[in-house]
């Protein structure tokens, strides 16, 4: 294993306090318990949280700041954080107007966050994000939260620092999430720090289809092929869930695990936007960059979201994270 580290159990305390250096004009680093907070928080809104294991930077420190999240608490590499964690950013950033957690939906990360919700003394609620469609909706767990958390953090985010209240926020995230898919494929697998090995292996003639964002083997190993027949193996399964109809306006985000060059990223975009302009889909916003990682592992997610004018407004809205701004 080559990576950058002086020891396996410090490389999130050091590179937690790197990140809060290098932006420290947007968030606070609070040390024991870990969580990342907007500088300065606005107390007269809903204060919006989130979280998970780290090794998905940003994904969710980096999109702490005016118009996104309020706080996010970080767990190890893939792993949950704690509900002393997320109660401690709730009563560090929240007021009157309550909290909304944001969850994708894993058992860990689902736990914990409840937990820290029933030890709240004000107000909260939760949205949970589980838009993954390489999973059936019947899956035993339910299906995984993956890059569309991104979407809904933004969006959610914009109405929050709009004065929307909790119930409405709520909602937002709601429908956010319904109008939302994903679905992911690996090259390769990535290497946990702790572990010092891939996860799983891969010929140079395979490829990982319907993979999440945790290491983990997808839903099937495929015979690798074009870039072409990829895309519409994803994208067909992604319209498939959402069936959006001719004329739908809609947001396409192509998400890097990490270690896919942006070439690669936007030639995936190329080909996901002639599939669904083919089908008469007008795509009225993009976002291409590695923003919901997995370490280091080679592969992407295509993920849309179909919008309306609302939700193009607070989109749109101004923002100022580490990773997205706009606007502001």
């Amino acid at each position: 294993m080559k990576k950058f580290l002086n020891q396996v159990d410090t490389l999130l305390d050091e590179s937690l306090n790197g990140f809060a250096k290098a932006h420290s004009d947007i968030i606070q680093l609070n040390s024991q318990p870990h969580f990342v907070q907007r500088v300065q928080p606005k107390r007269n809104k809903v204060a919006l949280i989130s979280g998970g294991g780290s090794g998905h930077e940003p994904l969710h420190t980096g999109f702490v700041g005016v118009g996104m999240l309020d706080a996010a608490c970080p767990g190890q590499v893939f792993t949950s954080p704690t509900p002393d964690q997320m109660l401690a950013a709730a009563q560090a950033v929240a007021g009157d107007a309550g909290v909304l957690f944001i969850v994708k939906n894993y058992a860990g990360d689902v736990m914990n966050f409840e937990i820290a919700a029933e030890m709240l003394d004000c107000p909260n609620m939760i949205v949970l994000v589980n838009d993954d469609v390489s999973l059936p909706k019947s899956h035993s767990t339910g299906r995984r939260g993956v890059a569309g958390t991104l979407i809904v953090e933004k969006i959610v985010g914009a109405a929050a620092e709009n004065g929307a209240d909790l119930a409405t926020c709520k909602a937002l995230g709601d429908r956010v999430n319904a109008a939302t898919a994903s679905m992911g494929v690996a090259l390769n697998s990535c290497t946990v720090p702790a572990l010092g090995k891939p996860t799983f292996t891969l010929s140079d003639t395979e490829m990982e289809m319907g993979v999440g964002i945790h290491g983990e083997h997808g839903r099937e190993t495929l015979p690798l092929s074009s870039a072409t027949e990829i895309v519409e193996h994803l994208a067909n399964a992604i319209d498939a869930e959402l069936q959006p109809k001719a004329g739908q306006t809609v947001l396409l985000h192509i998400n890097g695990f990490g270690a896919t060059p942006l070439m690669e990223l936007y030639l995936i975009y190329e080909l996901a936007e002639q599939f669904w302009q083919q089908r008469g889909i007008t795509i009225v916003r993009s976002l291409v960059g590695n923003y919901t990682t997995s370490i280091d592992m080679a592969g992407c997610s295509i993920t849309m979201t179909l919008m309306d004018e609302e939700l193009l407004a607070l989109w749109d809205a101004p923002l100022h994270t580490a990773a997205l701004r706009w606007g502001c």
